[in-house]
Parts: structure tokens; C-alpha cells; sequence
């Protein structure tokens, strides 16, 4: 179990010397505690303290790492139940499950159309991440050989599923320099698996009837010397399943039961006759708390609002996603260009410069760092004032760059006209159109 804030005091050195951000040793062990503070803080921490805090200082849930290359992530490792209260870390891992029978080309074809959903947005490239090989016949050559494909000829990281210890070693020989996650450990093989992957350093999840046959289990792998685990309460209803997650997450958060402190996987494959149903049973599990998701298959419009759900989930509610600020040139540019200004919130910057790059019309886009926010909520904020923003066109370079001397601002901060010119004497500042849609139609009007 957990160490109390007062127990973790007793082991800290006491200087109160406010390196770790706090005032006191004691508000430090309080956080420390309660998963709002690391014991890296410390500066001073004892070796021997350090040992006996090391679980006290852990996540809640376990961060287990999956996979390796370019598609390696992590999951768990999360300490908060809600969203609000600050933020998620490790966005949900979404799969597809192909059977050790498929045939080597009908392989190869599934492979090339699954790389292939990759999506851009907001700048980010947004896919998925894991290929589940599952076994369907006990032949561990085949088994093996799936694997090997997936692992050598995609960017896809796995998981390896079968109930048999020797199909499951046959896979891990085949394609264990990915570090596949293997699925799964039961009460009637726990010993076998588990051995398999702590010799081969691997993750490994655990499968039980529900979440309290869970918890013996992940005990006993624990004391094998497995930390890297990923959990599987075996509920297959999808009531019984959400309420095994929210269960999962509030015990391991709330009760601080390290038993079942560890990220699940989640399988609505097997819980739909069809992809669309299985599409809406996953948004559930983003949501509430799976960890990994695994499909029967992936289409551009099943798996698109997935990952757009998950990277609205798992962005920083306090910290809004942005862009650098700076002269961004769009469409090539030259000295008589217009030059426009906005602010860094990466969805603000996307549409502009969508808009501007629409309208064929050459143009400078200055971003003004607004810490994230939009453009009539920096303006309310002061954080797109006049002053600031003339300021910032005055020593960011662009005059180095133009002959003219006019900026345009968007029409939602046309408050900030005067202020703007009264910090740039000699500059127009033109006010823009309210509506980004209507931003090409104003360039090319400009242009004429």
C-alpha cells in the first residue's frame, strides 16, 4: 500500500528548504502523497529514503510502455479521475485484431490500407498505433509468421493473443524486438506467461472474470518481479465493462489500491456484430478509461472521429494547444505581400492559414504568442491588446521583409486599431473580416 503524507515526512530530510517548490518538508510529503508532487523534486533525499518512498511516489496507474519505433507509446500512468481537475497523459491506443489465418497477400493488403489512415490535424499526425495478432488455431508457425510480417514490414507495434503458452513463445521469438505486448495472462497459465515475459522483458496483460479476480492475479505477477502490466476485467456486456472501468480507475486513484493500479485493454471486437457498433462502444472506452482499444478493422470514417475524440480528450484543458510565435509565409511571399497577425492557438493559426492558402493570394501571417488562447478571448484577456500587438509587429522582423507599411488584424480585435497605430507612427492597420471563411474573398478584393 501507499505510504501517508505523514509517514513519507518521517523519511524526507527536513531542511525545509524550498527547492522542491513548497514551503515545507511536510507540504511536500503531503503532496508527495496525493500524486501532485515526484520525489525528483528532492534534492536531498537519501538514498535509503528514496528506496522506501519509490511506491509512495509512483502513479496511481502504472505507465507501461508498448511497442518500440516510431509508433512506441505509453499508457497509464494517469492521476486524476476527471478530466477538469487537470489533465490525461497518455492517450488510449487504438488496434485492429487480424487472425493468424489470413493469407500472406490478403497481409500485405491489410497492412498497406491501414498505414494509410493517417490524418492531419492541427498540425499533428494523428493514427493508429497497434496491430493485434490473434490466434485462431493453435498453429504457433503461423502465428509466428503474422507477427514476424507485422512487425518487419509495418510501422505498427503489437499485441500477441492466444491462450497458449507456446504459441504466444513462438510469436515473441518471431517478434519480440518490437516489445509486443502478450495477452493474456490467466489463473491457469499466469505462471508460464509470466515467466515468458519477464525473461524477454516484456509487457504483459492480465485477464480475470472480473475486476475483484483481477487483483490476486496482478499480485502474484507482481511478486514475480513483472511491473509492466496491462489489465482485462473479462467483462464483455458493455455495461458491465464501463462499470469495470470507472471502477478500475476510481480504485486505483480514489482507494490508492495498487492491485489493480495498472492500464486495461479493452475489446470491442468482441462486444458488436458490426463495425459501427463497435466504433460506438470504443468512443465509450476513450472516454472511460480504456487504456487500449481493440477493433475487428479500421475505415477512414470509423476511425477519424476516434482519434479526433481522443486528441480532444487527452489535450491539456489548461493548456491549449499552440503554435510558435514568429512570420509564418504562405504561398510564397515577396516584399509587397499583405501581412496579417493573429494569435497562437493552433486551431486559430490552421484556419487562417487555411483560408490564406485558399485564396492563392501571397501573404505574411504573423502570430502573436497569446498563450494559447483565441482571438476574442486574448482580447478579452489582455493578451492581444494594441500596444502589445504593435509592439510585437515592430520587433518580430517583418519590416525587414515588406515594403509597405500595413499590418491586418482580424475583425474581432478591431478595438485594438488605435492602439496599434499610436505604437507603430506611419503604419495602416486595416481591419480584417470578422469570419475566417471570409478571409480569401477580402485578400483577393485586396489584390485587385
Amino acid at each position: 500500500m501507499a505510504l501517508t503524507g505523514i509517514q513519507i515526512f518521517k523519511l524526507l530530510p527536513k531542511t525545509n528548504c524550498k527547492e522542491c517548490g513548497v514551503p515545507t518538508c511536510l507540504a511536500f510529503a503531503m503532496n508527495l502523497a496525493s500524486g501532485k508532487a515526484e520525489l525528483d523534486q528532492c534534492p536531498y533525499v537519501s538514498d535509503e529514503a528514496r528506496a522506501l518512498l519509490a511506491e509512495a511516489s509512483a502513479p496511481p496507474i502504472r505507465p507501461v510502455v508498448v511497442g518500440k519505433g516510431v509508433r512506441q507509446r505509453t499508457v497509464g500512468g494517469e492521476t486524476m479521475q476527471y478530466r477538469h481537475e487537470k489533465t490525461f497523459y497518455n492517450p488510449t491506443l487504438l488496434g485492429v485484431r487480424i487472425g493468424s489465418d489470413i493469407a500472406a497477400d490478403a497481409l500485405a493488403a491489410k497492412l498497406k490500407g491501414l498505414n494509410a489512415l493517417q490524418f492531419e490535424r492541427v498540425g499533428l499526425n494523428l493514427m493508429p498505433e497497434l496491430v493485434a495478432v490473434a490466434d485462431v488455431n493453435g498453429d504457433a508457425a503461423a502465428f509466428a509468421q503474422v507477427a514476424k510480417t507485422v512487425a518487419e514490414t509495418s510501422e505498427f507495434n503489437l499485441v500477441l493473443m492466444s491462450d497458449k503458452v507456446d504459441v504466444l513463445k513462438a510469436g515473441v521469438e518471431a517478434a519480440g524486438f518490437k516489445r509486443p505486448l502478450l495477452y493474456a495472462a490467466t489463473a491457469e497459465n499466469a505462471d508460464a506467461l509470466g515467466e515468458l515475459a519477464k525473461a524477454n522483458n516484456l509487457p504483459l496483460a492480465v485477464k480475470a472474470d472480473s475486476v475483484e479476480a483481477l487483483m490476486p492475479l496482478t499480485e502474484k505477477l507482481t511478486g514475480m518481479g513483472l511491473k509492466d502490466l496491462v489489465i482485462d476485467s473479462g467483462a464483455r456486456e458493455i455495461k458491465q465493462a464501463f462499470d469495470d472501468q470507472v471502477a478500475i480507475r476510481r480504485a486505483a486513484l480514489k482507494n490508492l489500491n495498487r492491485a489493480v493500479g495498472f492500464p486495461t485493454i479493452t475489446f470491442p471486437c468482441e462486444m458488436a456484430s458490426n463495425l459501427d457498433m463497435e466504433t460506438l462502444i470504443a468512443t465509450m472506452f476513450i472516454a472511460k478509461y480504456g487504456g487500449i482499444v481493440i477493433l475487428s478493422d479500421f475505415t477512414g470514417e470509423s476511425l477519424f472521429p476516434l482519434l479526433l475524440e481522443r486528441l480532444n480528450i487527452f489535450t491539456d484543458p489548461q493548456r491549449p494547444m499552440t503554435v510558435t510565435e514568429g512570420i509564418y509565409p504562405i504561398n510564397n511571399p515577396d516584399e509587397n505581400s499583405p501581412t496579417l497577425v493573429t494569435t497562437n492557438f493552433a486551431l486559430t493559426y490552421f484556419i487562417v492559414s487555411g483560408e490564406i492558402e485558399a485564396s492563392k493570394v501571397p501573404a505574411w501571417l504573423l502570430i502573436k504568442d497569446s498563450e494559447g488562447l483565441s482571438v476574442m478571448t486574448a482580447w478579452a484577456a489582455g493578451k492581444f491588446s494594441g500596444d502589445d500587438v504593435g509592439l510585437f509587429v515592430k520587433k518580430c522582423g517583418i519590416a525587414d521583409k515588406i515594403k509597405h507599411t500595413q499590418v491586418i488584424i482580424p475583425g474581432y480585435a478591431a478595438a485594438i486599431a488605435g492602439d496599434m497605430e499610436e505604437e507603430l507612427p506611419g503604419w495602416t492597420v486595416t481591419v480584417g473580416p470578422r469570419e475566417a471563411a471570409h478571409l480569401a474573398g477580402f485578400l483577393r478584393g485586396m489584390k485587385k
